[in-house]
């Protein structure tokens, strides 16, 4: 009996160890693409951060001159800075708030309401796109579209791309259209809102404005701090469009971080450099994260 049993043990652990050797084959792909393309550059870059690194010239350890040149003796680096925490601060909140609206308008039954959100959630499939940043140009330029309806509806018109105090409000615009992905995840959490609680509101006489904010937001809260999350990383790392629309113009007011990086490493080819300003846009990122998160206990609910 004890023969059979130990004979059951050794079978049971080496089909258990089948099967982790399978699915270890099966990650392996993602584990493998992950180190090569992920966690090598990102070590990498660290390193190159503390290097005088030109690309065609092996990297030179200088400690943290890159990041003492940065604070003390580049002009541009605060300006970029700036531009950048602007740009986010606008919009992040723009483009969550524009999302929540719509998707509390595209909660109500209305007639053709899949077709509408089809077509709301179309600019965000393509966003980052070149294709899209150059419209937008098109539109926003002296003589382009929006100008043009302006002329002809007799109103001044608008330096939108010309004018430092209009740039970058004009670039935040393009980010904010592409609100789709937020939109759907508003919209997916609006749908799971029980409606009992609107039920019971209605029969104490809540007013709209007190069901939202009482019951419809705390409802949807934890969704609201994923968007927020997702947008604040990636509008601090803005480029296609700061690139495309303006090329940090004018007077290097959409400059961004992005921008800043691109151009000290493929056009004056200081990649540690680059490398350096890199890695303090991660540490914007984190340093906002957590400032996120530090401040969720307050607003944030979940069921659990």
């Amino acid at each position: 009996m004890a023969n059979n049993k130990t004979g059951i043990a050794v079978q049971g652990r080496k089909h258990w160890a089948k099967r982790n050797r399978t699915g270890l084959y099966y990650v392996s792909i993602w584990l493998i693409g992950m180190a090569v393309f992920q966690l090598y550059p990102f070590i990498t870059s660290l390193y190159y951060s503390f290097t005088d690194y030109g690309i065609f010239n092996a990297p030179e350890w200088v400690g943290g001159d890159n990041y003492v040149r940065l604070f003390t003796l580049d002009t541009e680096f605060f300006n970029s800075m700036r531009a950048t925490l602007e740009y986010t601060f606008i919009t992040v909140p723009g483009k969550v708030i524009f999302a929540l609206i719509i998707a509390l308008i595209l909660n109500k039954k209305l007639k053709g309401v899949n077709w509408i959100r089809t077509i709301y959630y179309i600019p965000s499939l393509l966003s980052g796109s070149v294709a899209v940043s150059i419209l937008w140009k098109v539109l926003f330029m002296d003589d382009g579209f929006i100008n043009s309806l302006l002329s002809v509806l007799h109103i001044p018109t608008v330096a939108w791309l010309g004018s430092p105090h209009t740039a970058l409000l004009t670039i935040c615009l393009l980010e904010i259209w592409q609100f789709g992905s937020s939109m759907v995840m508003f919209l997916a959490a609006l749908k799971q809102v029980p409606t009992s609680l609107y039920e019971a509101a209605l029969i104490d006489g809540a007013k709209k404005t007190t069901i939202f904010f009482k019951i419809t937001f705390p409802m949807i809260s934890s969704v609201t701090f994923f968007n927020l999350i997702m947008q604040l990383i990636q509008a601090l790392q803005n480029f296609t469009s700061a690139f495309v629309i303006t090329n940090g113009g004018p007077s290097k007011a959409t400059y961004v971080l992005g921008l800043k990086l691109y151009t000290d490493a493929f056009r004056y080819f200081r990649m540690g450099y680059a490398c350096a300003t890199s890695w303090i846009m991660f540490a914007m990122m984190l340093v906002l994260t957590l400032i996120l998160f530090a401040t969720s206990k307050k607003w944030v609910y979940y069921d659990n």
